[in-house]
């Protein structure tokens, strides 16, 4: 006879056996989660990716994920197949293959936006814009669209997210490169900036510093550390960043075409050797500095960023989504206007140290929500409501 305390036993055994089983094609473990609205279930789609970087989505339903040593892949199911084709890549601490998109045409012209670390053979490495097609599991067609103006020591800050605005251009973040900041205040300089380019690589005409000697062409905004969370809001076309500070200071900005920002200048944050004041630093605020929007404490370590447009999760739509590295987690951002003003009302904590070190944080064309991890063995996850 089965004692109550024996059934109890068995009866969570189930329930584990329910939520960690495999099912499909694609091996997926499961795991059941409340959120303050959402109950949802975080779906282990892929592992055995190495530091993956970026997924974007064609339109046949296979993803393309980069892998931060230098590998593209195209994922179908469970199965992971390398694209070759891809140029020489540096690959050292933070620097290697980075992000990946498709053309908002691409179902017309097939074209694929690639950001990477390019060497120049004397050992230094500057942030790359390439594209290319797919012929099968080539990439093909490849054409250098930009590389930013001065090479430096590898290895830190290089940006490296893309975003299409409605009007077909597309934004480019680069990073300080880590050992000279106050590169982010000279506008002779790509680094520490946001950058607006035409979908073939040139210069629109109406960015913010065009015909302006004292500034580079491609130049949206700047004072910037490092941009690794950027998306436009597909409704009103505003551009949310997400970016590094140093010890502290992780912000989020809402981006204005010709805005300073203030890095290294003003700052939140502290120097990571001393915790004293950072060495640059001359202001929390300063006049003729667009204050950020949010300080995220504690310390983020800021990653990929996406709305929520999708009828899936009706309690989270138009909420910003930011995930965070060190902070292994995603932050859920109800941001409103208030007076002129853009404040965060609400910031919920998700998935917090459930899945690890969260590198990309997407919307799929399907509405789920999907999730990239940082590690030697890093997965792909997908998010789903539970009703």
């Amino acid at each position: 006879m089965l004692t109550y305390g024996k059934m109890l036993l068995l009866a969570f055994f189930a329930l584990f056996v329910i939520v960690s089983c495999t099912t499909g094609e694609e091996n997926q473990q499961t795991k059941e989660l409340r959120t303050e609205y959402h109950g949802i279930r975080v779906v282990q789609v892929l592992d055995g990716l190495e530091h993956p970087w970026s997924v974007a989505f064609l339109p046949d339903g296979r993803k393309l994920v980069t892998e931060r040593p230098g590998r593209l892949n195209i994922i179908e199911g469970s199965d992971k197949t390398v694209i070759s084709g891809l140029p020489e890549i540096h690959a050292q601490s933070q620097g290697g293959l980075m992000e990946v998109v498709l053309h908002p045409n691409y179902a017309e012209n097939g074209w694929i936006y690639l950001t990477y670390s390019k060497p120049n053979g004397h050992g230094e490495t500057a942030t790359a814009l390439i594209r290319g097609r797919l012929d099968g599991n080539t990439l093909v067609d490849v054409e250098e669209l930009f590389v930013q103006d001065r090479y430096s020591g590898p290895g830190r800050h290089y940006g490296s997210k893309l975003a299409w605005m409605s009007d077909g251009t597309l934004l480019m973040s680069i990073g300080d490169r880590g050992t000279n900041p106050t590169r982010a205040q000279d506008n002779r300089d790509h680094a520490g900036t946001l950058l607006r380019l035409n979908d073939d690589g040139s210069v629109p005409s109406d960015n913010p510093f065009v015909n302006n000697p004292d500034a580079l062409d491609e130049i949206y905004s700047y004072g910037h550390r490092n941009i690794q969370g950027l998306i436009v809001n597909p409704e009103t076309d505003e551009i949310w960043v997400t970016e590094h500070g140093p010890r502290g200071g992780d912000l989020l900005h809402l981006v204005e075409p010709g805005h300073n920002y203030g890095w290294p200048f003003v700052t939140q944050g502290l120097d990571y050797r001393t915790q004293e004041e950072f060495p640059h630093a001359q202001a929390r605020r300063m006049e003729g500095v667009t204050p950020h929007v949010y300080e995220f404490l504690p310390t983020l370590a800021p990653s990929g960023l996406a709305i929520v447009t999708s009828d899936r999760f009706p309690r989270w739509k138009g909420n910003i989504l930011a995930g965070g590295l060190r902070a292994e987690r995603i932050r859920r951002l109800v941001v409103r206007e208030y007076e002129g003003q853009y404040e965060v009302f609400h910031d919920e904590e998700l998935l917090t140290g459930e899945v690890g070190r969260i590198r990309d944080v997407r919307e799929g064309p399907d509405g789920y929500i999907y999730v990239l991890t940082d590690h030697s063995n890093g997965g792909l996850y997908r998010v789903e409501p539970i009703n």
